[in-house]
């Protein structure tokens, strides 16, 4: 950083003293009231980390002081543009040291996970193999199929789930390039995968690994060089950073071979028109190739700030709230017998704050809704963006159709879909009370109220 940007930029980066983290990180919401379709208001418990966490006050708060310095990104000769410059590629190097990179990999500014996961699939070399679990999320599942993609099914331990990649891989075509993609953590049941022992087996078979780590980066560390996978992708909006930004993070030999994901400025080195009335294009080599148009830098430089603040709370003090918090969820549903916990590999295996049920009776949206009306407190029902999967784990035997049915059910259908719980950094310890007792109050007393389905979603009938 020059002298001539130094003042501002280290004022905008400065880190905060590091804490200890025995109480949840500051949020955004944290005191937001809700009010009750029976009556009054309560604090609202935000359970739905999974789909979006909310940001963190230190990341509201670096945006805030950055905002009145915006400018454009690789544009300007302005000092707005050169600083907001220099804090983008400043956020780039964090995202590097967040992810213990290698040398030479590139870190490469995307919307979102899912839009890094496209990203890697349109850069994938020619009559390239894919092979990827059908318990994916649809933004690990679906990139590939213009691919040669082979789908394995869904394994019932970590054991398994590496040996089932051995035997496709041995089976390959053993001379053109692979490709092996797995989730970090599951966004249904929050298990953790076998990441390091999977991206072995690639490698031992000739082909490379990416890492979708959306669940796995907000609650524990993500080092790519000891999990030796060969890139990882990952979301703003879970990472406690909802700027819409994300991150695709590896190997640069492929992005820079494969022509830009968008084209357009930023992306182009060199434009000049041909003698024939075409155009030349010369493309960028760097992770510019791939950042076409105007950058997120306000994205950028959140997901930064929400790296340095996850690294300076300390993720063995994260992780060892975060067991306690699950701890007290898993107990609370053992204690309903009407409550099944879903899960691929058994109820020993180690997993972040992400749980998925069904509850005997009812059907799914129906209990989210009274959850929601009733308590104060945002979950989630469906199947998450993971229909093979949820099906796998729910089975051939549907839900008896409640009053209100499952959006992803056509009208008559009986539903399958589940409740999914899920919490983090941010996440105190009455919201989780406050989820188990409702849980047991619902299941015992039933809702007290009526509900029914508007716009394929469940909602209280206020029409009495």
């Amino acid at each position: 950083m020059s002298a001539y940007l130094n003042t501002n930029a280290a004022t905008l980066e400065a880190s905060a003293a590091e804490p200890v983290c025995t109480e949840p990180l500051q949020v955004l919401g944290r005191d937001v009231r809700v009010p009750l379709v029976t009556g009054g208001e309560v604090t609202y418990a935000a359970l739905d980390y999974a789909a979006s966490a909310p940001a963190l006050q230190r990341v509201w708060d670096d945006v805030a002081a950055y905002a009145p310095y915006y400018g454009s990104v690789h544009r300007g000769a302005g000092y707005l543009s050169q600083l907001s410059t220099d804090l983008f590629e400043n956020a780039r190097r964090t995202v590097e040291e967040f992810l213990d990179c290698r040398e030479g990999d590139q870190v490469i500014f995307t919307r979102s996970t899912t839009d890094s996961l496209n990203l890697l699939a349109q850069a994938l070399p020619a009559d390239c193999q894919v092979f990827v679990f059908e318990t994916e999320h649809h933004a690990s599942l679906l990139p590939w199929r213009d691919a040669r993609v082979t789908y394995l099914n869904a394994p019932r331990t970590p054991d398994e789930a590496v040996r089932t990649l051995e035997t496709a891989l041995a089976a390959r075509d053993p001379y053109g390039p692979a490709l092996v993609c797995v989730t970090g953590a599951s966004n249904v049941t929050g298990e953790l995968w076998p990441v390091r022992e999977l991206a072995a087996a690639a490698h031992a078979h000739g082909a490379r690994i990416v890492l979708d780590a959306a669940q796995l980066a907000p609650h524990h560390p993500v080092s790519v060089q000891e999990l030796d996978v060969d890139w990882v992708a990952f979301s703003g909006h879970k990472l406690y950073a909802p700027f819409g930004s994300g991150v695709l993070a590896g190997r640069a030999d492929w992005l820079q071979e494969a022509e830009p994901y968008l084209a357009g400025g930023g992306a182009s080195k060199a434009v000049a028109r041909r003698t024939d009335g075409g155009v030349d294009v010369e493309w960028h080599s760097t992770a510019a190739r791939h950042e076409a148009g105007s950058p997120n830098v306000i994205g950028a430089y959140s997901i930064a700030s929400a790296c340095k603040a996850l690294t300076e709370a300390g993720f063995d003090s994260l992780v060892a709230r975060e067991q306690e918090l699950i701890g007290r969820v898993r107990t609370g549903l053992a204690e309903v017998p009407q409550v099944r916990v879903l899960s691929l590999f058994g109820d020993d295996a180690p997993r972040v704050g992400v749980i998925s049920f069904v509850v005997d009776g009812w059907n799914s949206s129906h209990f989210a809704a009274a959850l929601s009306a009733e308590y104060g407190i945002g979950v989630r029902d469906g199947l998450f963006c993971a229909h093979p999967l949820v099906r796998t784990l729910l089975g051939s035997d549907p839900q008896e159709q409640g009053e209100c049915g499952a959006p992803e059910a056509a009208p008559g259908e009986k539903s399958l879909n589940a409740i999914r719980v899920s919490f983090g950094a941010g996440t105190p310890d009455e919201h989780v009370e406050r989820f188990v007792r409702a849980v047991g109050e619902l299941v015992r007393d039933g809702a007290r109220w009526n509900y029914r389905t508007e716009d394929g979603r469940c909602v209280p009938d206020t029409s009495a």
